[in-house]
């Protein structure tokens, strides 16, 4: 009788260790799918970063450009004002 309980217990064991065994290799399936997704999300996201400093870049030397052309106009406004009262000086 003892040995039958015997291998009952060690069958209920072995049968906790398989089962024990396949939740571990499932969590390691998982971990490595989630590893993957994160390390695919990682590299888009530094493609979108590189992107976005460059497109600030631009948007930074356009600013610079734009102010610039609004102080270059802004002279030869001036200028032509002046040149303006010049001529009504002469006349």
């Amino acid at each position: 009788m003892s040995e039958v309980i015997t291998d009952a217990r060690i069958r209920d064991t072995e049968e906790r260790q398989r089962l024990l065994k396949e939740r571990v290799l499932l969590i390691g399936q998982t971990l490595v799918e989630l590893r993957d997704g994160l390390i695919q999300e990682l590299t888009e996201t530094k493609k979108i970063v590189v992107s976005l400093q460059s497109d600030t870049q631009r948007l930074k030397e356009l600013t610079r450009n734009l102010a610039e052309q609004a102080n270059n106009s802004a002279r030869k406004e001036e200028v032509a004002s002046i040149q303006r009262q010049m001529d009504m000086l002469r006349a």
